[in-house]
């Protein structure tokens, strides 16, 4: 038996490679679609759901798991680890770490003899999943568990996240665009930049052309990393030519102490729409 298994959220846009050589537990967020309910990379692929999306946005809806959820996946993981540390999408982004809480009370009572730990990863994307990865790894060495969080802890103190959109017109969703002023973008053409700090995703300007949106986060990236070696991780909301190409620049571009691509889960993608590239990096401090 391990000593500490690591859970998190299908928001964390991890590879089913990393998950199954880590052996990290996945909870899926739902997507409601017409009155039907999908399990996130479960019973809907991301390009699936980015399809529902682009059919009809009004009738795309997400939801954090339920409690049950997320404790079926606490019970299989503790059938191998004494402890579980589980590390959510940011609490300001999704009701999921609240849930997760809920969830760590009722384990409190069926599972008595396993420790579970809860981090609020204030994060999304690859983001999320680069400290969840910080943690497995630590936790594939043998590290204890507070040792483990302090490998979180980290990585999350050093991450960022920027984005570039296709459109804008699906950025009132988060509630942050007043509806009329994304659709006046939209028909402008504008190309949204977003970043995350905080917990939350924070408009950081837009741009009338996608790659000069895309040079817009390279440089943001080298302004951050300059020659230093970096761990950056390229997302795509069902555009992985595109994703194939920025990855490329990446690597071309960067001193890359890891690199990899993954798809932006349809969770986040239902206020961002399809075409969105993003990059989430870090520096070891």
């Amino acid at each position: 038996m391990q000593n500490v298994a690591i859970a998190t959220d299908t928001v964390a846009c991890l590879t089913m490679e990393q998950i199954e050589q880590h052996q990290i537990g996945i909870v899926p967020l739902r997507i409601d679609f017409d009155g039907h309910i999908y399990r996130e990379y479960l019973d809907i692929s991301p390009s699936e759901a980015y399809q529902l999306l682009e059919k009809d946005p009004e009738r795309f809806v997400t939801s954090a798991a339920s409690p049950p959820e997320i404790l079926e996946v606490f019970r299989e993981l503790s059938r191998k680890a004494q402890s579980i540390l589980c590390i959510t999408v940011s609490s300001k982004l999704s009701a999921q770490h609240s849930a997760a809480q809920l969830a760590v009370e009722q384990a409190k009572q069926e599972l008595p003899h396993t420790m579970i730990e809860l981090l609020d990863s204030r994060n999304a994307a690859a983001a999320q999943g680069f400290i969840v990865l910080a943690a497995a790894r630590a936790a594939a060495q043998g590290k204890s568990l507070p040792e483990i969080i302090k490998a979180a802890e980290e990585v999350k103190g050093n991450i960022h996240l920027v984005m570039v959109l296709e459109t804008i017109r699906h950025v009132h969703r988060s509630g942050r665009v007043p509806k009329v002023a994304a659709q006046a973008g939209s028909a402008l053409n504008i190309k949204p930049i977003l970043t995350s700090s905080n917990g939350a995703i924070h408009f950081a300007g837009a741009t009338r052309n996608k790659q000069r949106g895309v040079n817009r986060i390279l440089q943001m990236m080298r302004d951050e990393v300059g020659e230093q070696a970096v761990h950056v991780a390229v997302v795509h909301a069902n555009a992985l030519e595109e994703a194939e190409r920025l990855k490329e620049r990446v690597s071309s571009e960067f001193n890359c102490a890891e690199l990899w691509l993954s798809e932006f889960s349809p969770i986040m993608g239902y206020a961002t729409g399809r075409g969105l590239l993003g990059l989430a990096f870090y520096v070891e401090g």
